[in-house]
């Protein structure tokens, strides 16, 4: 078999692994999917009437404010469920699974990309799983064509893949289970000081900056725009830049610290 051959069957195989042991122990990501649904419940049901007046300048539009708030808890699910690919990857590093698939006649690659397909198919399902949440609130994207609906999930599929790259050398970086928890904990909190829950013009000027310039925001904007059928402007380059530099960075650092000799 040629060497693109084997990569994909041993791919194959470990994505195999990892979606049943998902399937196996599916705590790990229900736990992780609290946050932003809670999240969505507390700002619609909660703050609705209140953030939606104050973004609006004038009377409250509780329908208004989920339109803008669902985009952003959609990339704060990614974030979240991302989570778990940095524990699941510890877990493997911390019980010798890594090391034992290292003396193995395995492509070396197809242990990380498993893992990695594997989250992403996971953070899909907890995307829709999310957006049918919003819609049964109210979230409704009626001004939306169906090529702007493919779009925005073309948009979440890449940004998901760019952070579970970054998870997964996280995760392996890490010497047990509860520091990946805690060293991938910016990648839930990113989306909090970023345009989730209000426009950027609404923070204070010193930290629209910080809120702006970050890989969240034009992601999340893009998602909105196409969502409500809006314009995008640069954001949608900018989603895309950054998440193919989060790509490219987080495959050749996963790589490398895997290819690493064990200490």
């Amino acid at each position: 078999m040629s060497s693109l051959s084997l990569a994909v069957r041993d791919s194959n195989t470990m994505l195999r692994r990892n979606l049943l042991h998902a399937r196996r122990y599916p705590s790990l990501t229900l736990n992780l999917l609290v946050t932003p649904i809670m999240l969505l419940l507390l700002f619609v049901y909660i703050f609705g009437d209140v953030m939606s007046a104050g973004i609006g300048g004038g009377g409250a539009d509780r329908d208004d404010y989920i339109a803008y708030l669902v985009p952003g808890v959609l990339l704060m699910t990614i974030g979240s469920t991302t989570i778990g690919t940095a524990v699941s990857v510890a877990m493997d590093m911390n019980e010798g699974i890594i090391a034992r698939f290292r003396t193995m006649a395995i492509h070396r690659s197809a242990v990380l990309i498993g893992h990695v397909l594997g989250s992403v198919l996971q953070a899909l399902m907890s995307v829709v799983l999310i957006g049918a949440i919003a819609v049964a609130i109210g979230f409704r994207s009626t001004d939306a064509t169906a090529l702007e609906w493919v779009a925005a999930f073309g948009v979440l599929a890449l940004f998901t893949l760019a952070l579970t790259w970054i998870a997964v050398g996280m995760g392996l970086i890490s010497p047990n289970p509860e520091a990946a928890s805690n060293t991938a904990m910016p990648l839930i909190f990113f989306p909090l000081i970023g345009s989730t829950f209000v426009p950027i013009n609404a923070m204070p000027g010193w930290f629209q900056p910080i809120a702006e310039y970050q890989p969240f925001t034009p992601a999340i904007e893009t998602v909105r725009g196409l969502l409500l059928g809006t314009e995008i402007g640069h954001n949608g380059w900018l989603a895309i830049a950054w998440s193919l530099a989060l790509v490219v960075l987080g495959y050749f650092w996963s790589k490398s610290v895997f290819n690493q000799d064990p200490k």
